[in-house]
């Protein structure tokens, strides 16, 4: 059986788009052809057979394979022992990144798992979210999530190219600490605790991919946030300090200066003169175009 989805306008980063499960006949093939999606295949019993990019694999019971977008492929039962199987297609920004994460792309597209019971489970959860009218949508997108979990937690970390997805995991884990909790009072110790990596192997690691500091990224941060807020008159350059995590005027207009190469208070004069002069560029055209619509209308009454 299988169930194909519309496709969502909800759920851009990660997108099911059909799941199923089917008993094959001895023999029974797919292909060659190409998708425009991804499908994941997982064997629940029986055997056959993977063919990508000129390479066959030989598969059976806990195992599944991967086929990519645009990547030729032909997959066939054993006429002997015919696999079962279960499948999901996906699609959606994050899917390249999620499957990396799982040791999955379209040059290495085989994976193991010991556990199908709890894949399974996942695929009869789909079919029983027919249930739900509202939130079937995030249902089916949140058991997704949770069937990929299983192989990225499974994945060995073996391969060069997927030791580097993870760094870029662990630098985008920072960032994303540092926009969410700018405003705080956080330490380099406070972002190592949170991620779960040894302070000095994250520091080593994030200046390896960004060359600079974390220390660093946070001050530019700030600073670049506090020039956003600049504009707003009714915020006093203590405001604005206190708002971007400076709880100490006089650091904050050190460290704004020797970035920005001038004072909070002069940048600060600068963005609203800049402001004024457009607003009142802005009124003058506005001005123009009425006394130019107002001329054109009386000599066409």
């Amino acid at each position: 059986m299988i169930e194909y989805l519309p496709r969502s306008k909800q759920h851009t980063e990660l997108q099911l788009t059909q799941f199923g499960i089917e008993d094959c006949i001895p023999g029974h093939f797919f292909g060659p052809a190409v998708r425009n999606h991804y499908l994941l295949h997982y064997v629940l019993s029986g055997e056959g057979f993977f063919e990508a990019g000129g390479i066959k694999y030989r598969l059976r019971k806990g195992q599944g394979f991967l086929i990519s977008p645009d990547v030729f492929t032909y997959y066939q039962a054993d006429t002997a022992n015919p696999w079962s199987y279960c499948w999901v297609g996906f699609n959606g920004t994050s899917a390249e990144f999620l499957l990396k994460q799982a040791g999955l792309t379209k040059d290495s597209p085989i994976f193991h798992y010991d556990r199908d019971d709890m894949i399974y489970q996942y695929l009869q959860l789909m079919y029983e979210s027919r249930g739900f009218h509202k939130a079937r949508e995030t249902r089916l997108t949140g058991l997704l999530y949770l069937l990929l979990s299983l192989l990225v937690e499974s994945s060995p970390v073996t391969s060069p190219e997927l030791k580097e997805t993870r760094a870029e995991i662990y630098v985008e884990k920072v960032k994303d600490f540092i926009e969410m909790n700018y405003a705080e009072k956080i330490t380099i110790t406070d972002i190592a605790q949170f991620i779960g990596l040894n302070r000095s192997y994250l520091c080593s690691l994030f200046k390896h991919r960004m060359h600079l500091s974390i220390q660093d990224y946070l001050v530019r941060y700030r600073i670049n946030r506090a020039c956003e807020i600049m504009g707003n008159a009714e915020l006093s350059i203590a405001d604005i300090s206190r708002s971007v995590g400076y709880s100490d005027a006089l650091l904050f207009s050190k460290m704004f200066k020797k970035l920005m190469g001038s004072s909070p208070k002069y940048y600060r004069a600068e963005v609203l003169a800049l402001t004024q002069d457009d607003s009142q560029n802005q009124n003058l055209q506005i001005e123009e175009e009425h006394f130019f619509y107002s001329g054109f209308f009386q000599e066409h009454r």
